[in-house]
């Protein structure tokens, strides 16, 4: 019988809650604790539709408890082997050279969004529309993945962005989450978002010095890294997250932070 259902959710939850929560998860199953109890022992805002999830797909598809959490156990020493395979690459931005086989940042960004089937986080500084781009991410969104992306403000910048807001560049993309780094959460005047990567399902990381912008992806002589798994990518992913938690990164308001105005030309590519 397939239990396709409860699959999903205990992969999602384990994506979620990591290696080491995930065991809790497991232990707190195989004792035959409630729901009620999962979420007091893991108090996590952000986890509980995860563990709900799991009970309900465990209850719906008659999934004994101590069965699924031989199946978390299972899960989390397959995703560790999985993980202990790290691949490192460069990419670049900008001409290329022949005879030297590099893959291009545009290339590999978009490769990255269409990848992801559970969760992509990004971050920039600046930001443009650039249609494949645009078109990956909505695509994504469709088809059920959870879309973050952090930039900078106008404000945030202190004059050292022009155009239109960084965050306009996404507005076109519906179920997007944009996110900015507080105002009052920051160490002082001159502190700016400047973090350029993504990641996708906490598996594949690029990291490197370009904007999401065609500029930067494209134009630019830019370079970065490709980091296909190894812990990098759930550490920046788990670092993003607990910045979410903490309040040090919020949601954009979007009256606030999303306006087409333009200003002194700045640092944008």
């Amino acid at each position: 019988m397939s239990r396709w259902a409860f699959e999903q959710a205990a992969g999602r939850a384990a994506r979620l809650l990591g290696a080491a929560r995930t065991k809790d998860l497991a232990g707190l199953l195989a004792r035959g604790r409630s729901l009620e109890h999962a979420l007091l022992d893991l108090p996590q805002p952000h986890l509980d539709e995860a563990l709900r999830a799991v009970y309900a797909a465990a209850e719906d598809q008659a999934v004994p408890l101590r069965e699924a959490a031989a199946y978390l156990r299972g899960y989390v020493a397959g995703w560790s082997d999985e993980r202990s395979t790290e691949d490192v690459r460069t990419v670049w931005s900008g001409p290329a050279t022949p005879g030297v086989p590099v893959r291009s940042t545009a290339q590999v960004l978009v490769e990255l969004v269409n990848g992801a089937d559970r969760e992509l986080l990004a971050m920039t500084y600046a930001a443009r529309p650039y249609r494949p781009l645009t078109d990956a991410l909505t695509a994504a969104v469709a088809r059920g993945v959870d879309v973050h992306v952090v930039v900078e403000t106008r404000q945030g910048a202190a004059g050292l962005l022009g155009g239109p807001e960084p965050a306009a560049a996404f507005t076109g993309v519906p179920g997007l989450r944009l996110w900015h780094w507080a105002p009052e959460a920051r160490g002082g005047t001159g502190a700016r978002q400047h973090a350029k990567l993504a990641v996708a399902d906490r598996r594949t990381l690029l990291v490197g010095s370009a904007n999401l912008t065609e500029s930067g992806v494209r134009r630019n002589i830019e370079a970065g890294v490709l980091v296909t798994g190894g812990p990098a990518p759930e550490r920046a992913a788990e670092h993003i997250r607990e910045l979410q938690r903490r309040k040090k990164l919020v949601r954009l308001d979007s009256s606030a932070g999303v306006q087409g105005r333009t200003g002194r030309r700045g640092h944008g590519g």
